[in-house]
């Protein structure tokens, strides 16, 4: 993926909201892949929203580079999907971001989280069988706290 000029920020580099962005629309191509598109968005009139995200940045994007994001499948049920996401800089192949996301399968007609049909649970479960044998993300579940500074353990130990 390309970054456009708009999402380049005051700072120079990719503002945090298109890290998003471009973490979505792989999210979409892989729900796509999955079964749940557009044309399954009209035909049955459900979708999925996401309910949950956490985007780790990790080293500047710029306009000059093109992205490429990889997606793991960590777990699955009727109703919701854990997706883990790195973003690489596709030319030289380091890692600029994560994106740890859950989404829910939602049925449009009452707005409310409803299990996916069968070829789509089916689909998911290919998918987390191959996923399975992939390593377990470095970062997956990470919360966000402060960690006392190095002095501050040392000063702690002394006492």
């Amino acid at each position: 993926m390309r970054i456009e000029p708009g999402w380049i920020d005051y700072n120079g580099h990719l503002n945090m909201a298109y890290y998003s962005v471009l973490f979505d629309r792989a999210v979409d191509e892989l729900l796509a892949a999955l079964g749940l598109g557009p044309d399954y968005r009209l035909e049955r009139n459900m979708t999925t929203f996401a309910a949950q995200s956490n985007v780790a940045f990790l080293r500047e994007i710029n306009l000059i580079d093109t992205v490429r994001v990889t997606m793991q499948l960590i777990d699955h049920d009727e109703k919701r999907m854990h997706i883990w996401a790195e973003m690489r800089q596709a030319d030289e192949g380091w890692l600029a971001a994560t994106n740890e996301s859950m989404h829910l399968h939602v049925d449009l007609d009452s707005r409310r989280v409803g299990p996916m049909p069968p070829q789509v649970l089916a689909n998911f479960a290919a998918i987390k069988a191959a996923h399975t044998r992939l390593p377990r993300p470095a970062g997956l579940g990470r919360a966000i706290a402060m960690r006392p500074q190095p002095r501050e353990e040392k000063a702690k130990k002394l006492n």
